[in-house]
């Protein structure tokens, strides 16, 4: 029986205590514990990142960097967040790290994969172009408070401890971003008009 499923039937209240006791089992040397926190939080992970490094394999290296810090520092984790809070926290500093430290050149061009329903895609795709330009016109701070906000479902005071900041400049990074984007979408999608 595969640990995740010892985890549910020993803790029955929810995915936070899945969490807790797949933690609590690494930090004993469990590596079936580890695989299943990796599965769990991979495909999260790759979406967050996403925001942020556009380049596959460094995205990678970061997940599995991130994995390597949950499995030797699982013994010091002491609660005082949610395990969720805590593993986006290492993955956001690694990721600050790696593009510091190595840059982030993209591989391929993003658009040139899918061509299934054109007319979907298309609009999808021009709806995410704007976003895309408009995210890129906030600083790197306001695109990872929203981004752990909106994507992610975190709270304010998980966003200060990701980000290792005050929950005040929380609320300023999120209001200031909302604040930019409300005036920057339109002008990016209507660029002939004047706003």
């Amino acid at each position: 029986m595969s640990v995740l499923h010892v985890a549910r039937r020993l803790l029955p209240w929810g995915k936070g205590d899945e969490d807790d006791a797949l933690l609590q089992a690494v930090a004993q040397g469990d590596k079936q514990a580890l695989q299943a926190l990796y599965r769990a939080y991979h495909p999260r992970l790759v979406r967050f990142l996403s925001r942020h490094i556009r380049r596959d394999d460094l995205a990678e290296e970061v997940i599995n960097d991130c994995f390597w810090v949950v499995w030797q520092q699982a013994a010091q984790f002491r609660g005082g967040s949610r395990v969720s809070t805590w593993i986006f926290g290492i993955a956001y500093r690694l990721t600050m790290k790696a593009l510091r430290d190595r840059g982030d050149e993209p591989l391929a061009d993003p658009e040139g994969d899918d061509h299934h329903d054109a007319c979907d895609a298309d609009a999808q795709r021009e709806q995410q172009d704007w976003l895309n330009k408009g995210l890129a016109t906030l600083t790197e701070e306001q695109r990872v408070a929203l981004q752990l906000a909106y994507e992610q479902g975190l709270d304010m005071e998980e966003i200060a401890e990701v980000m290792a900041c005050s929950v005040s400049a929380v609320k300023s990074r999120l209001f200031h971003a909302r604040t930019k984007l409300r005036h920057v979408l339109p002008q990016i999608a209507n660029p002939g008009k004047a706003a």
